[in-house]
């Protein structure tokens, strides 16, 4: 199992959030695409578009 250290990542959400209320989406959609690819990189997994789970309604 990962260690995922959650006050960091909470930081960093945080951190997304304010971005997106200076009214700049598209840096923080980019941070939200960093930070998935860094905790699926400390998750041990790799993405791989073949095996992706189908997106839930709210994702699209």
């Amino acid at each position: 199992m990962s260690d995922i250290d959650a006050l960091k990542v909470a930081q960093r959400i945080d951190t997304v959030l304010d971005i997106l209320v200076a009214g700049d989406v598209n840096s923080a959609l980019r941070n939200l695409e960093i930070l998935k690819s860094e905790l699926l990189t400390q998750a041990g997994t790799q993405k791989n578009g073949d095996a992706a789970q189908p997106k839930s309604p709210w994702e699209v």
